[in-house]
């Protein structure tokens, strides 16, 4: 008899674990220039996270494999990251800071890439699940980035840090809500060899380049937009309702998403996300300051994160075995970490020097890049 998915408990551990992200892709950078830093400071501060997850999904990815201790490490890791996001409070500077952002950063990457490979384990056999599971990270994030844009107008930007400790005290709590599980070994995987074997499997390393120029795509959005959106003129609970509607966009693909795979095969689903991508760079960066294709582009984040994640899992997930899952999942955390870091960093030394404009333009030619290699040079995983 198939064990009941524990559905709320690890829909409540992404509502609060993606809280967390719309508490600082939005405003981090805010938070930042708040404190008086310089785009190309704000920059290399918002890299320092994504650099971690160069080094730390990797670290933890070979330890839950070989320990098969996943939630162990979730639990630790929410706590430690509880615990090392406190030290905010001791100094502001920019050493200072450097230093909590990637201490932080080190325990935070631990915790999701284990803990997918815990919810594909509770959904075994109904893995198309997956995104209805993940969908209620996206109702967080929505609740996080509309309550805080509220909550700035009326307060000074000086009570972003309790609102960050207030979030990941929630994930820590969340974690000890939910039951174990494990991987099952599946005979088609059974055979294919370690790791590495694996990741040289035809189409497998093109799909984590993509991943990382995805990302590296992304760097300006999550870096610069909600700063840009504030020197055109909209105000920050403006701000935060286009966060959410993007999101609002991504649960409404997350729902179909099931519905989609049968139609279309998960490379197909990738290309048309890196394409979309492309297209909506380009948008943000020259017409912003028009609402209604600043709108428009914000649903397109239906595809440059909502179907480009969920089908980035579902391919990690038919790629490899079962003992290399959180090695997998860790990998392609670290891709888009690396990717990320490279986004932010490019544009924080590119937004004075060649404007908003050009520094998006050359994030849609990442993603179409992205686009081109998926075509040329990947296979659908079986």
């Amino acid at each position: 008899m198939t064990p009941a998915v524990p559905y709320w408990r690890l829909s409540g551990f992404y509502l609060f674990y993606f809280a967390l992200l719309g508490a600082t892709a939005p405003f981090l950078g805010l938070y930042f220039a708040h404190l008086g830093f310089s785009p190309a400071r704000i920059g290399e501060l918002v890299a320092i996270p994504m650099l971690m997850r160069c080094i730390a999904p990797n670290l933890w990815g070979w330890l839950g494999d070989y320990s098969g201790r996943r939630l162990l490490i979730v639990r630790l890791g929410a706590l430690c990251t509880l615990f090392s996001l406190s030290l905010i409070f001791v100094s502001q500077s920019y050493v200072w800071l450097a230093l909590v952002m990637a201490l932080h950063a080190f325990f935070w990457h631990a915790v999701l890439p284990q803990f997918e490979v815990i919810t594909l384990a509770h959904l075994r056999e109904q893995s198309a699940r997956y995104a209805q599971v993940r969908l209620w990270g996206s109702i967080g994030f929505i609740l996080s980035v509309v309550g805080l844009g509220k909550a700035f107008d009326l307060l000074s930007l000086d009570v972003y840090p309790w609102a960050l400790l207030l979030i990941i005290t929630g994930i820590a709590l969340s974690s000890f809500w939910v039951p174990d599980a494990q991987p099952l070994a599946l005979s088609q995987s059974s055979n294919q060899g370690g790791f590495l074997k694996q990741l040289k499997q035809p189409g497998v390393l093109a799909f984590y380049l993509c991943v990382a120029l995805m990302q590296l795509s992304h760097g300006p959005y999550y870096t610069f937009l909600s700063i840009h959106l504030e020197q055109l003129g909209y105000s920050r609970g403006l701000i935060g309702m286009l966060w959410a509607l993007g999101v609002v966009a991504e649960v409404l693909v997350f729902m179909a998403m099931a519905r989609l795979l049968r139609h279309f095969s998960l490379r197909q689903v990738l290309v048309a996300s890196f394409a979309i991508a492309a297209v909506r760079w380009v948008l943000m960066g020259f017409f912003a300051d028009h609402l209604s294709v600043l709108l428009f582009s914000q649903v397109l984040h239906a595809a440059t994160f909502g179907s480009f994640h969920a089908a980035s899992i579902a391919f990690v997930q038919r790629s490899f075995g079962a003992r290399q899952q959180g090695q997998g999942q860790a990998l392609y955390a670290s891709l888009a970490g690396i990717g990320g870091a490279l986004g932010a960093l490019y544009a924080g030394y590119s937004w004075n020097d060649l404007g908003p404009q050009w520094t998006f333009a050359l994030a849609g030619l990442a993603a179409l890049l992205a686009a081109i290699i998926m075509v040329r040079r990947t296979a659908e995983p079986t």
